[in-house]
């Protein structure tokens, strides 16, 4: 949907105002406040009372709302954390199916968007993992025993960082051997890893995609739908 009136472009710019500050906020402390999503959510009722087709409005937030149980869930699996689950579902009833693009919205749009913007860190990854076997580093050393299966795997979500920072180790040790391990880190609860020379998966605040994919949607709209109409 394109705004078409003043509180519309207030919703956007409020969004814009919530994302922008939870990525800060979650690049310098690590987390975000619940109170940040207590506050917008509030605003986004409040200003449900100044909209001028209040029932269409009503409507849209109700469909865009489908997206609440999906984030919980993905939450509760650990696949992102709390905050990003509030902050989708707020945005959700702030700035529902928003757009300046005339393309299809959907209330999964700002999700599946930020879920195809994740995928740069793996390509930054092979980058790195490339260039440093172009200079002949051994960033295999000491997991001989692995399988080439596994580094593979490794070079693709991974790399071997000498002082990792805001990153979780995706190495073991299995006896005097070292061991590559993929299983997956609690993005609520698990450690960054303070260990020198290991290989690590970037820790990355899931929030910067959302931010990221909500800004996509406004500017371009939804990059799958947008993507297969090019097909036709």
């Amino acid at each position: 949907m394109v705004p078409d009136s003043g509180i519309d472009a207030a919703r956007i710019v409020l969004s814009l105002s919530m994302l922008g500050y939870a990525v800060y906020s979650d690049l310098k402390n690590r987390e975000i406040h619940d109170l940040l999503w207590i506050v917008f959510g509030c605003i986004s009722a409040i200003l449900i009372l100044f909209t001028p087709d209040m029932p269409r409005l009503l409507v849209n937030i109700g469909i865009s709302l489908i997206i609440a149980p999906v984030v919980i869930l993905i939450w509760r699996l650990g696949f992102f954390g709390g905050a990003d689950a509030f902050g989708l579902i707020v945005l959700a009833s702030l700035a529902p199916e928003f757009s300046t693009s005339n393309g299809v919205i959907t209330p999964f749009t700002t999700l599946t968007n930020s879920a195809i913007l994740s995928v740069i860190p793996i390509l930054l990854n092979i980058s790195r993992n490339i260039v440093a076997m172009a200079r002949h580093e051994n960033i295999f050393q000491g997991f001989e025993s692995e399988t080439r299966r596994n580094k593979i795997f490794a070079l693709f979500i991974g790399y071997r960082a000498k002082n990792p920072k805001f990153s979780f180790s995706i190495e073991k040790r299995n006896g005097s051997d070292k061991k590559l391990d993929f299983t997956l880190k609690n993005a609520d609860s698990a450690e960054f890893c303070v260990s020198h020379d290991t290989w690590v998966t970037p820790g990355i605040p899931y929030m910067i995609y959302i931010a990221s994919g909500f800004v996509v949607q406004l500017a371009y709209g939804d990059i799958i739908f947008n993507f297969l109409k090019t097909l036709h």
